[in-house]
């Protein structure tokens, strides 16, 4: 990626007005420009994706559905057992992404993924339930999260996995077991980061704990690379819904 590129994506990233009177509208605003150069910019930003599609597992002839797929980066972390899927459907509603998802898939040649132009909050897959569902830094760029986890919820099967990496704050008083972030990290960071519309939340991990039986949970930080002396809390979850 050339420094006019890196320039380039950091304008349409912190100084671009967001414009649209939907969630559409505004998605497609954010990353029309930013589609192309979208993996290589993030690639030092997102953190924990890799440790997330190492500890899912993965078995013959199972469906797996990525919510807010962007440009179906997250297909190649699974490697060779990505072909062990029997489908895989890549969902986001951003037209630009999805483009480069659609090129991603041409250049493998993956014969079992699609990709889906839909909302992760009302999605129906078309086999009516499926063993895996990932939201990968997509929850906090949904308005109605809350929506996403449920429909997750609803297409899983009993027993089915679902993983998520994504940027948080902590609750003021969190459950004993989890870390507390002061009173910089609970305010900085989601004022930071609704500059672009992407949305911090305390209660995103309390209700996947709450919603799935926990397999494991870490809460990390990761550095920021345009904020040197800052490091931005995420955390990786991977639960299962009840048999």
């Amino acid at each position: 990626m050339s420094t006019l590129e890196r320039l380039k994506t950091l304008y349409y990233l912190t100084l671009s007005p967001i414009r649209g009177d939907t969630h559409q509208q505004r998605l497609e605003s954010f990353y029309q420009h930013q589609a192309v150069d979208y993996d290589d910019f993030r690639e030092r930003l997102l953190h924990g994706r890799d440790e997330l599609f190492a500890a899912l597992p993965v078995a013959d002839g199972q469906e797996w559905i990525d919510l807010g797929a962007g440009t179906g980066r997250n297909a190649e972390r699974f490697g060779d057992r990505l072909q062990k899927f029997s489908s895989v459907q890549l969902v986001d509603l951003s037209p630009s992404l999805l483009e480069v998802t659609h090129q991603r898939i041409d250049q493998h040649g993956w014969s079992n993924v699609t990709a889906v132009h839909a909302d992760a909050t009302s999605f129906d897959p078309p086999d009516g339930s499926v063993d895996l569902v990932t939201f990968c830094y997509s929850l906090t760029m949904i308005p109605g999260w809350f929506a996403a986890v449920e429909n997750a919820w609803r297409m899983l099967k009993p027993g089915g996995i679902i993983g998520v990496v994504d940027f948080y704050v902590s609750r003021k008083y969190p459950d004993p077991d989890q870390i507390r972030h002061g009173w910089f990290q609970r305010t900085f960071w989601p004022t930071w980061f609704a500059m672009d519309n992407v949305f911090l939340s305390p209660d995103h991990l309390p209700m996947l704990r709450s919603r799935f039986e926990t397999i494991s949970t870490e809460e990390r930080t990761g550095k920021v690379p345009w904020i040197p002396l800052l490091a931005a809390p995420h955390y990786i979850f991977v639960g299962q819904k009840p048999e």
